[in-house]
């Protein structure tokens, strides 16, 4: 098949904007180095909303970050992905960071935002009871909220390939080359794709994406940072995204609620020279742990239950100039390649309206005139998920389901009716991390020192493949190495 348009990367900038075209009549694919959707930069974040307040007015972040939040409640509901408008704070500790706090009020309003406040010492204390003493104010933006970033990342994924996508995982593109009839020949994996469009989503690598279709020179910048996540039990320390007054690497440490009733704190943000490098050091953790104890104080070190690192694409021009907005645009010298690049903070916010615009570059480059695709399923059916059910239904649930009566992940309450179907859902699991994204089986206290054993049965047992051919995220990170007593 030649493809009409080939999106290469299945973060979520690239699953939206693979979504978005299913909702033309195209034939399109989705092209994803790694085993499974969702397993850079999009897995590994704050999983902030951002009302959109701090990006430069005029800019395609100011612009696709506030249009991207107001999507995410029908994106959510459509895709059945956890999504919460919680609101956040940019707290000052100072006469002078109160006026920064003024500054992006206006920028704010520039922006088009709603719901945008400047609140005294008196009324933030009783929204975040817990803040600290030193506060003497903050801007809340009431549009803010919070997701799950890797979630939502396989709903939107898998409502693209319900409409008709075809993924291809495993594919690392290595080459790109252009027939004489000007067709793209993709070179992934061990599979060639031809599309009449390429479009390039490719996060970390997208300069080098570009560089292989003699596009745009540009240079991704990678920018580690590190968290650390506190047990289900610290959930009441804060109400809102709690942030401090910004600096020149972003919006410095957050204190935030997840989705899931955790507490995330960071990130550290410092220049990284490899786009893989995604350990945490004592050094970082400490910094997050004393930057977060400045909103607050005495942050409870003992109910650390994780640590992790994420990596951002910082877009710098060739000549080593910031290009300091998000590059999305069909290449001037060669037609046909959309460049999808540097879509760095409020990259996860904006993702839905990336798919927008990038959609409308579609349409332009085939003429203007595609039509709607006439059976598009705008609604995605999740996983029913036993810990939230009330009594009632979770006993409906175990009628329907015996599995849902089996407990698998005893910190988290996860049944093996939900492993069962993250592993045999459209796009399923086939390690131990793509369980726990789907589930959160192994995500809580214990981080899967009681369940892995028992999902490492039901992958193997569900798709058919020895227990020793069970990974924990693709590759070569096998859980077992052979049987005993074969040994």
């Amino acid at each position: 098949m030649i493809y009409d348009v080939a999106v290469i990367g299945a973060g979520i900038i690239g699953a939206s904007i693979a979504r978005e075209l299913s909702k033309l009549q195209l034939n399109i694919c989705l092209v994803e180095k790694s085993n499974d959707v969702s397993t850079g930069t999009s897995k590994a974040n704050s999983g902030i909303i951002h009302a959109g307040y701090d990006p430069h007015p005029g800019t395609l972040m100011a612009k696709l970050n506030v249009e991207g939040a107001a999507l995410y409640p029908q994106w959510a509901k459509e895709l059945h992905f956890d999504f919460k408008k919680i609101g956040s704070l940019v707290t000052a500790f100072s006469a002078e960071e109160m006026e920064s706090v003024k500054e992006l009020y206006e920028r704010g309003k520039q922006n088009g935002v709603s719901g945008l406040k400047i609140v005294d010492k008196e009324e933030l204390r009783k929204l975040e009871p817990e803040i600290a003493e030193e506060a003497e104010g903050a801007l809340f933006a009431e549009t803010a909220g919070i997701i799950s970033p890797y979630q939502a990342t396989w709903a939107i994924a898998e409502n693209a390939v319900q409409n008709g996508v075809k993924l291809f995982l495993d594919a690392e593109v290595h080459g790109i080359s252009r027939a004489e009839n000007g067709v793209w020949l993709i070179h992934a994996g061990r599979t060639d794709i031809e599309a009449k469009c390429v479009v390039n989503a490719a996060g970390l690598y997208a300069d080098k994406i570009s560089e292989m279709a003699g596009a745009r020179n540009f240079v991704i910048k990678p920018r580690r940072g590190e968290y650390f996540l506190l047990d289900s039990n610290c959930g009441d320390i804060a109400r809102h995204v709690l942030f401090q007054v910004p600096g020149k690497m972003g919006k410095g440490v957050l204190v935030t609620p997840t989705v899931d009733g955790n507490i995330l704190v960071g990130p550290t943000a410092g220049d990284s020279t490899l786009k893989e490098n995604t350990a945490t050091t004592r050094e970082g953790q400490e910094i997050i742990f004393d930057k977060g104890c400045r909103s607050i104080p005495g942050l409870p070190r003992r109910n650390i239950i994780n640590s992790f690192a994420g990596v951002r694409a910082i877009a710098v021009n060739a000549d080593g100039t910031p290009v300091n907005d998000f590059i999305i645009e069909e290449d001037s010298s060669v037609k046909g390649f959309i460049n999808v690049a540097g879509i760095c903070l409020p990259g996860l916010t904006a993702a839905p309206a990336v798919g927008v615009y990038v959609k409308e570059i579609v349409n332009r480059i085939f003429g203007g005139k595609l039509q709607p695709a006439p059976d598009f399923i705008a609604i995605r059916r999740g996983i029913e998920l036993f810990k939230n059910a009330s009594p009632e239904k979770k006993e409906q649930l175990i009628e329907e389901n015996p599995l849902y009566g089996r407990i698998i992940c005893r910190c988290e309450m996860i049944t093996e009716a939900e492993i069962v179907q993250a592993v045999k859902s459209t796009i399923g699991a086939r390690d131990i991390d793509g369980v726990k994204r789907r589930t959160r089986a192994g995500m809580g206290r214990c981080q899967g020192g009681f369940c892995s054993p028992r999902i490492t049965e039901i992958i193997s047992r569900e798709c058919g493949i020895p227990m020793t051919s069970v990974t924990k995220s693709g590759g070569c990170s096998y859980i077992l190495s052979a049987r005993t007593r074969e040994v």
